[in-house]
């Protein structure tokens, strides 16, 4: 009898291949943070991982053409892989890992870091699509099958709902906290400052390699992985100077007159309980744009 790959219900991956894919992530990784050259790790990265990650080499490669051959290189060790049970393409896994990034045993500073592997099908290879970083108190219990394999949990649409609450405090219920309410009180001090005016826009980004996931906690609630976008348009009044963040002219395009445009990409990790709201564990953001006008 012959099972076909896309009908049956399947581990994503197994350990041995899992493995691999972190050893050719972090091998990369590596060379490209000591060349500061995005084309050295494009092949072993994807989604919003990827973009914040390649245009923070573009930017830091401005202003450091040789490179940073002192760049200490990212070692995981102790590493957990989360394997789920799936039908059909893409297939997803999530290696959780210690490494060298942290201190251990320091309240607040140790850390474990969650990256998510996708791969679109049989002849792809497995890329990197999120980083979220944990300290053990955030990490939730996941629910295991009887092979002991995480159980994956439908994401639902928190992309679109983060990027509603952002702009109206409507959407879906998030809890109070840095990456909400805060973050919300933040941009209405920072929108009308002496000699600027700063407005803001917030999209989903949910589609190809942005794709969310999500795997069931032991309580029933889920662990999410899901990605935005964030847009910045600060204007100046006649008479300031407008001196660009530094990093964003290698990613600028079009010409600044008066104001410029900043695009963000985040990738969030949430815990999503039975019933409440939404709780963010980790955010992480990079510039992956910028627009002149």
């Amino acid at each position: 009898m012959t099972v076909h790959g896309e009908d049956a219900f399947v581990p994503t991956a197994t350990r041995g291949e899992a493995a691999r894919a972190l050893k050719e992530f972090t091998g990369a990784y590596n060379a490209a943070a000591r060349a500061l050259d995005p084309a050295l790790d494009e092949d072993v990265l994807a989604g919003p991982f990827g973009a914040i990650t390649q245009d923070g080499l573009r930017s830091r490669r401005a202003g450091h053409p040789g490179g940073a051959p002192k760049a200490v290189p990212l070692q995981v060790s102790d590493v957990r892989y989360l394997i789920p049970r799936q039908k059909g393409w893409p297939r997803w896994f999530v290696a959780d890992a210690d490494t060298n990034r942290d201190r251990d045993g320091v309240p607040g500073q140790d850390t474990r870091w969650f990256f998510v592997f996708t791969r679109s099908g049989p002849e792809a290879a497995w890329r990197a699509t999120y980083l979220s970083i944990l300290t053990p108190d955030e990490i939730p219990a996941l629910r295991v099958d009887g092979e002991g394999h995480p159980v994956p949990a439908p994401p639902g649409d928190l992309s679109a709902r983060y990027a509603r609450f952002l702009q109206d405090g409507r959407g879906g219920r998030f809890a109070p906290g840095q990456h909400t309410t805060r973050w919300r009180a933040d941009r209405k001090k920072a929108a009308n400052r002496p000699g600027w005016t700063t407005q803001y826009a917030d999209e989903a980004a949910a589609g190809g390699t942005y794709r969310p996931w999500a795997l069931r906690t032991r309580d029933g609630g889920k662990l999410v992985f899901f990605a935005s976008r964030h847009y910045e348009r600060r204007t100046a009044a006649p008479d300031v100077r407008i001196t660009l963040p530094t990093g964003v002219k290698p990613l600028l395009k079009g010409e600044v007159k008066r104001s410029y445009t900043l695009e963000y990409t985040s990738n969030e990790a949430v815990v999503v309980p039975k019933s409440g709201p939404a709780v963010f564990l980790n955010r992480l953001q990079g510039v992956t744009g910028a627009q002149g006008g």
